[in-house]
């Protein structure tokens, strides 16, 4: 079996403090910025991978308003998965996010599974955490 990883879906709050987040602040690529049914969805990607798309979407795009409802609920409180990313130098990257002004969780530092990372949250308040990615 060949299986690879096309999409993955991220709730935000505000498409455009996302987008300025995402693209401004991490350095993704906008792919696509769709608006349907009073609604709005985004693609990003990341340079060294365009074929794996971030998608940016609204608690209450296609769902009903009670499951749109509960969606905010869990994102206001901060209760959603985000992302991990990997970079080549985590500290000039945790710099440029701390300089956004983006809520810091944790200053970049050895975790006991071994990888070197830092947490942030988006504006939405989902978690993204970057890793040093290993020296080849």
């Amino acid at each position: 079996m060949d299986l690879s990883l096309s999409h993955c879906f991220v709730t935000v709050h505000d498409p455009d403090l996302a987008l300025a987040f995402y693209r401004d602040v991490l350095g993704l690529e906008l792919r696509n910025d769709v608006s349907s049914d009073g609604f709005r969805w985004l693609t990003l990607t990341t340079p060294s991978q365009p074929d794996v798309e971030i998608v940016l979407t609204e608690p209450h795009a296609g769902r009903p308003p009670v499951d749109g409802d509960a969606l905010m609920a869990l994102l206001t409180k901060g209760s959603l998965n985000g992302l991990i990313f990997r970079t080549t130098d985590l500290d000039a990257t945790f710099e440029k996010v701390r300089a956004s002004g983006a809520d810091v969780l944790q200053e970049p530092s050895d975790q006991p599974w071994g990888a070197r990372d830092c947490a942030v949250r988006d504006p939405s308040g989902n978690m993204i955490r970057i890793a040093q990615a290993p020296q080849a």
